[in-house]
């Protein structure tokens, strides 16, 4: 993908969860030997995952004023491309909307969409001149479904699939590839940090290095879209196909 020079990757919300799997695995890559910048919030953890993966860190906010195009720019200066970007940075929120804090909602539209478009419009320029690229955006089965009392985050990652689909309409005819990689509920701190824990008996949280290994093969194979786990198409294919009937079922049984 990168002819002669080590294909660079970058990562976002690096520091934990998701995106700390997701270097892992890539720094595991027994065949490509890729190299690593990894973002995300947290300066002390992010140089723990990249001191493990020898990635470099890149300490930004995808949510602040001006934090999306220092990202670009610092990830740009030091490798001057960036081959794959792996979109995994999110952040949550559950209860009615009734009580949702309008700085929250600004704050889960800016880090799980808005910062997520502006980011690809800053680095695929670079991917379509050099003829290839890869695009990895981590979104949820909320974002085809819908789910009770997380309707703004739902309405964020749904947009990132509308997101994805147009643009690889737009990019047909080139060798850049977009993939979206859409987990259920994943055993992470996402939702202590959201404020509120997991609470279902069934489906069970699946570990995050299960997702990572899904966003590794879309990276490196090119897949378009991977459910985890994969049973999750089931109900996202029906709730296109007959969304009364869905909508029915889940009133049901939640």
């Amino acid at each position: 993908m990168s002819g002669s020079e080590r294909p660079v990757v970058l990562i976002t919300g690096a520091s934990s969860g998701i995106g700390e799997a997701v270097a892992d695995r890539f720094a595991a890559d027994g065949v490509e030997r890729w190299r690593l910048l990894l973002s995300g919030r947290s300066e002390e953890r992010l140089d723990s995952v990249a001191l493990r993966t020898g990635g470099g860190a890149i300490v930004a906010d995808l949510g602040e004023p001006g934090g999306v195009e220092r990202l670009a720019a610092e990830a740009l200066g030091r490798t001057g491309r960036v081959d794959v970007l792996v979109a995994s940075a999110g952040v949550g929120w559950a209860g009615p909307l009734v009580e949702m804090p309008g700085a929250t909602v600004d704050r889960l539209v800016a880090v799980n969409l808005t910062g997520v478009l502006q980011l690809v419009r800053l680095l695929l320029p670079g991917m379509v001149a050099r003829g290839a690229g890869r695009v990895v955006l981590v979104g949820s089965v909320a974002g085809c479904v819908g789910v009770a009392d997380e309707a703004v985050y739902a309405a964020t990652k749904g947009g990132l699939v509308a997101f994805a689909d147009s643009l690889r309409y737009e990019l047909a005819g080139t060798r850049v590839r977009v993939s979206t990689v859409l987990p259920g509920a994943v055993d992470t701190r996402f939702f202590s940090r959201r404020g509120a824990p997991y609470h279902r008996s069934w489906p069970r949280p699946v570990p995050a290095d299960r997702v990572a290994e899904a966003v590794w093969r879309g990276a490196v194979r090119g897949r378009e879209e991977t459910f985890v786990p994969g049973w999750l198409a089931g109900p996202a294919r029906l709730r296109g196909a007959a969304p009364g009937l869905f909508r029915a079922m889940a009133k049901r049984f939640g």
